[in-house]
């Protein structure tokens, strides 16, 4: 199943991303195929005019649509999801999510931001129809380290949350291609663009 990693950060390096490709790389070990999109990446003048003719912005959007799964990345400031992750999804329409697993993931400087998980970005993700919107992952930045050679080591609570969430989505989407099997409607599998700009 095809799986996007979105994250929205404005940073770098991130936090919130080396979760994300964390558990990107948990998903491939169950046979999953991702594919990165940082919107930071992408053009900063049609994401802010919300000009879904331009060229990246569409291949950005079409990476959307391809997915059977979304599993989208923030960090939390002032306790809402970034504005850059909210310009690109004000750029979906309305229906831009329809029939999609969603595992949202969110870092934060303490616990009490965890809320803006169910509060603030959730009510977003269900209003472009979201198939299922998966138990929310949140780690604060004393869960998670990074040494360079070593990579990200997170916190025992937090690796047992990462292996449920990355364990609730293998599942649905195991359920999801049954249901198509069964259905006969198994969608074709088309060519991801590769301009699409990955992150590190």
């Amino acid at each position: 199943m095809r799986i996007l990693l979105l994250g929205g950060s404005p940073t770098v390096p991130s936090t919130t991303n080396r979760l994300l490709q964390h558990i990107g790389d948990k998903l491939a070990l169950q046979g999953h195929r991702t594919i990165k999109l940082q919107v930071r990446d992408l053009p900063p003048r049609p994401l802010l005019h919300g000009d879904a003719e331009d060229s990246a912005i569409r291949r950005a959007l079409f990476a959307v649509a391809d997915a059977q799964a979304i599993v989208i990345g923030t960090p939390v400031y002032k306790a809402a999801y970034t504005g850059l992750l909210k310009a690109f999804l004000d750029l979906l329409p309305q229906n831009g999510l329809a029939g999609k697993l969603v595992l949202p993931v969110a870092t934060g400087g303490s616990q009490s931001h965890m809320l803006a998980l169910d509060y603030a970005l959730r009510p977003v993700l269900q209003s472009t129809g979201a198939r299922h919107v998966l138990t929310s992952i949140f780690a604060t930045s004393q869960q998670l380290s990074w040494k360079d050679g070593a990579g990200l080591t997170l916190d025992p609570a937090i690796a047992f949350r990462v292996a449920a969430g990355v364990e609730e989505l293998n599942t649905a989407l195991r359920a999801l291609a049954a249901d198509d099997d069964e259905s006969g409607d198994v969608p074709p599998v088309p060519h991801l663009p590769q301009l699409v700009r990955l992150a590190q």
